[in-house]
């Protein structure tokens, strides 16, 4: 976290002039914008403020490779040749490049999200938390922090130095898809091809920051999952069945926290249930299904009203019992009497 306050967040109402650089543009300097918007004024109007169109608010944003323009703005990122956060500089491009604790370099979006990036998570999950009745304390919002850094702020870094590419059809192709082609002011001259790379800027904003928003809430959903999964994991009678009050990941947690965990079953619609079988922590080749139960053991002794079961359920949960998590079984009694279908014999499942 930072050591300094960074600039506009000592002041809430106190106008800010951010600045990168025009010409092409990548992931990094649009994710970096897409922070402050969110960590600064969230209520403003992300594409207006690069088209010129929206009403003013207290951040100003340009993108400039003029230096009496640079020099003037209170925050510079991914262009000047400076990294100096308490005067608002945040470059990258220098033989001596800001680094993480592990030497990976940082792009432009590393830099601004370790500064900006928690007032921007408490921004956009205010919603969110509201609806929840609970504050976000500084452990949660670490946590948050810490998870959109590793599964999106990282990889940004790492594309953007050429450290290992993010691959085709990823944020980073999608923003460069948003440019305007190489020959626009051959055909259409500068100032036509200067409108589309403004607005192509604009456009890739938009598709960073719904990208983000989506990232955190799918971060803080995932936590929250953790603490509901062990909660019913202790409370579970037969660890071996994990009874969830909804639907919600498992899997994740029940291999990272080592979890004997055979069958997850929750709440389907209309009162009745679904039932998925945990895959081995190490899947055999060759096997297109695996799960942790290795054959059919749905028999009337462990299931006392299995036998009353339509034949076709009773065929999926063979069929779960061999290995095919994907399906999906319909209990054909309510929620409620859930208790009473207990396994009535504890032979091992395992």
């Amino acid at each position: 976290m930072a050591q300094h306050t960074p600039i506009g967040l000592d002041n809430a109402t106190t106008p800010v002039r951010a600045l990168t650089h025009s010409g092409n543009f990548h992931v990094d300097e649009t994710l970096g914008y897409v922070v402050l918007h969110y960590a600064l004024a969230p209520e403003g109007d992300l594409r207006g403020r690069v088209l010129g169109t929206a009403e003013p608010d207290r951040l100003v944003f340009e993108r400039s490779r003029d230096k009496a323009r640079i020099g003037a703005a209170d925050l510079v990122f991914d262009v000047g040749g400076i990294y100096d956060p308490p005067a608002g500089r945040y470059d990258h491009h220098m033989r001596d490049k800001p680094l993480r604790e592990d030497g990976t370099p940082y792009s432009a979006a590393g830099l601004l999200w370790a500064d900006y990036g928690r007032a921007a998570i408490r921004n956009i999950l205010s919603a969110t938390m509201a609806a929840e009745g609970a504050p976000l304390d500084e452990a949660r919002l670490n946590a948050i922090w810490q998870g959109v850094d590793k599964g999106l702020v990282l990889p940004i870094d790492l594309d953007d130095n050429g450290v290992a590419k993010m691959g085709r059809l990823s944020l980073a192709e999608i923003v460069s898809a948003c440019g305007p082609t190489w020959d626009a002011t051959e055909l259409f001259g500068a100032e036509e091809a200067t409108r589309r790379e403004t607005e192509g800027f604009a456009n890739a904003a938009a598709a960073v920051a719904a990208h983000l928003v989506n990232a955190v809430e799918r971060v803080r959903a995932s936590q929250k999952a953790v603490t509901r999964v062990l909660e019913a994991f202790a409370q579970a009678e037969d660890k071996r069945i994990l009874l969830m009050e909804t639907g919600m990941p498992t899997e994740k947690v029940i291999f990272e926290h080592d979890l004997p965990v055979v069958y997850v079953v929750s709440p389907a619609p209309s009162g009745q249930w679904n039932i998925k079988p945990c895959r081995p922590r190490v899947v055999s080749s060759g096997s297109a299904f695996p799960c942790r139960m290795p054959g059919p053991v749905w028999t009337g002794r462990h299931w006392p009203r299995l036998r009353a079961l339509p034949m076709r359920c009773s065929r999926i949960l063979h069929a779960l019992s061999a290995g095919r998590p994907a399906a999906r079984v319909r209990w054909p009694w309510p929620a409620a009497r859930w208790k009473s279908m207990q396994p009535t014999s504890r032979r091992p499942l395992l």
